[in-house]
């Protein structure tokens, strides 16, 4: 354990922004989860609402730098294309 108040700080720090980031990941993996059970039910307008969350909530979670930016491009990629196949069929 640390024992410099600035590592004591910075140990602090680092954990509330542990939580943080947590809750935010977990957040986003609903959000992709809700997008791709409406595709699985073929329900194209609820994975429309669902991917419209989910792209805001991964881009700022990118800015944010939760996850890389091009993690959250590739997310948001892959969710689109996965709505498309679904308008397609």
């Amino acid at each position: 354990m640390a024992t410099h108040a600035s590592a004591l700080k910075r140990a602090r720090q680092s954990e509330k922004r542990r939580q943080r980031n947590a809750t935010i990941k977990s957040a986003l993996r609903t959000l992709s989860k809700k997008v791709l059970a409406a595709a699985e039910a073929k329900n194209s307008e609820e994975a429309k609402r669902a991917l419209a969350l989910t792209i805001p909530a991964a881009q700022k979670a990118s800015s944010k730098r939760v996850i890389h930016k091009k993690n959250a491009a590739r997310k948001i990629s892959r969710l689109t294309k996965k709505l498309n196949a679904l308008a397609l069929s």
